[in-house]
């Protein structure tokens, strides 16, 4: 049986151009801004958000956490003018 559990690299894309990866995960991108916003504590944002126990791999977390909100915030300054 087949699941639609979506798929996230450790490492956003690191371009100047909105990418296939960034439109496919929009939805996440607003999700970590919102929870930014909120102040949640990332642990629980990337449990919840990539499926990944931040206590067995504290670093790689942090890190998947991290990129991929720097990336959602360039999409809100900076990429989202490629879409209109």
């Amino acid at each position: 049986m087949a699941t639609n559990k979506p798929v996230y690299l450790d490492k956003p894309p690191n371009c100047q151009s909105v990418t296939e990866y960034d439109r496919g995960h929009f939805k996440l991108y607003l999700q970590l801004l919102h929870a930014a916003a909120d102040d949640a504590d990332w642990r629980e944002v990337v449990t919840m958000l990539f499926g990944i126990n931040p206590d067995q791999e504290p670093q790689r977390a942090r890190k998947i956490y991290d990129q991929h909100l720097a990336r959602a915030r360039w999409m809100t300054t900076t990429g989202y003018r490629q879409l209109l």
